[in-house]
C-alpha cells in the first residue's frame, strides 16, 4: 500500500504556538500535489512529542479530509503504553490508513517487552501498524519475527543505522513469512536517509523517509528516481551538492532534523512558524545556509536537465 517517496509533513503554528490547521491543510494538499507515495502526518517531523491528543485528533482529520484517498495516511502513535493507545484509537477514528508505532519514553526495554508494547497497542485498534525500530527500542531478530507476525502489523522501519542487525531481521522476517505469504515493508528511518538509502537498498530495504520532501519535493523525487533508474551520476551529485551538506548543518544542533525542515518549508514561501521546545530554531546564519544548500541542489537538477551545464 506504500511505495515511492513517503511524505512526513511539518505540523505549522501560529506565533503563538497553536497548531494553525490551516496552513496545515495547505502543506499537505502542496505535497501530495508533488507525487509523494504516502503520508505520514504527526510523526517525528510533524513534532508527535509535543503534541496534545486533541491536536493530534485534529491534525489526523485535517489530513485525511485534504489528502481524500489520493495516498494513504498514516498517524503517529507511541509513548507510554496508555497514551499509545489513545493516540492509536483517535487516529483510527480520524479515518487514517495506519500507525506509524514510535517509541516509549524515557525507558530501556528488553526487547521481550517492545513485543508486549506493541502486542497490546495493535489489540487497541485495527489500523495497520509499522514499527519503529529506533533509540532504546531496538528490535532483535527474534522479536522483529514476533512481531512481524502480529496480523495487523506491516513493516518496520529503522532509525538506528545498525546495518549488521537490521540486515539479519530482513532475512529472518522474510523466512518466517514466506510460508503464509504475508507482505511486508521494511522502511529506512534515519534522518535525511538519502544518505544512507545506497547502503540500505543493498540488504533490501527500498522505502524510506523523506523529510526534504516537505520542503523541496522535486529534489526528493529526483533522488529517488535517480536511484531507481539507476543514475548513479545523477544521484552523487545530489548527494555531494545537497544532501550532504544538509547533514553537516543538521548535526550542528540536537532538533536540527524537525527544525530545518520546518524552517525549509517557511523558506519556500508557507510560514510554518515555530517549533516548540524543547526544540530550538535555526540561527539567521544557519537559515541562509539551508537556503544557499537548497540552491545547489536546484542547480544540480538544472544541469540535469541541460546537457550543457555539468552537475
Amino acid at each position: 500500500m506504500l511505495d515511492g517517496v513517503l511524505f512526513f509533513p511539518v505540523t505549522p503554528f501560529t506565533p503563538s504556538g497553536d497548531v494553525d490547521y490551516t496552513l496545515l491543510a495547505e502543506h499537505l494538499d502542496k505535497g501530495v500535489a508533488a507525487g509523494p507515495g504516502g503520508v505520514f502526518v504527526a510523526c517525528g517531523t510533524g513534532e508527535f512529542h509535543a503534541l496534545g491528543l486533541d491536536e493530534f485528533s485534529k491534525i489526523v482529520a485535517t489530513a485525511v479530509e485534504v489528502v481524500a484517498g489520493r495516498v494513504p495516511v498514516f498517524a503517529g502513535a507511541g509513548g507510554s503504553l496508555v497514551q499509545a493507545k489513545e493516540f492509536a484509537r483517535s487516529a483510527e477514528a480520524a479515518g487514517a490508513d495506519g500507525i506509524l508505532l514510535l517509541p516509549p519514553y524515557l525507558v530501556t526495554m528488553p526487547p521481550a517487552g517492545l513485543v508486549e508494547y506493541t502486542r497490546t497497542v495493535a489489540a487497541a485498534t485495527d489500523l495497520p501498524l509499522i514499527v519503529y525500530n529506533r533509540g532504546s527500542a531496538v528490535y532483535n531478530e527474534a522479536a522483529a519475527v514476533e512481531v512481524a507476525q502480529l496480523p495487523t502489523v506491516i513493516g518496520f522501519k529503522d532509525g538506528t543505522g545498525d546495518l549488521d542487525n537490521v540486515a539479519r531481521i530482513v532475512m529472518a522476517v522474510k523466512d518466517a513469512l514466506a510460508p503464509s505469504g504475508k507482505n511486508f515493508l521494511f522502511f529506512n528511518g534515519l534522518p535525511t536517509a538519502e544518505i544512507t538509502q545506497q547502503a540500505y537498498r543493498a540488504i533490501g530495504v527500498t522505502l524510506y523517509s523523506s523529510a526534504t520532501f516537505a520542503f523541496a519535493p522535486e529534489i526528493a523525487l529526483a533522488f529517488y528516481n535517480a536511484l531507481e533508474s539507476g543514475d548513479d551520476q545523477l544521484a552523487e551529485a545530489l548527494l555531494r551538492r545537497f544532501f550532504h551538506p544538509l547533514v553537516r548543518l543538521r548535526n550542528q544542533v540536537p532538533g536540527y532534523a524537525v527544525s530545518m525542515v520546518k524552517f525549509g518549508v517557511t523558506m519556500e514561501g508557507l510560514d510554518a512558524g515555530p517549533v516548540r521546545a524543547p526544540l530550538v530554531p535555526l540561527t539567521q546564519a544557519h537559515q541562509q545556509e539551508l537556503i544557499e544548500i537548497t540552491a545547489a541542489g536546484r542547480a544540480v537538477l538544472e544541469g540535469a536537465l541541460s546537457p550543457a551545464v555539468a552537475v
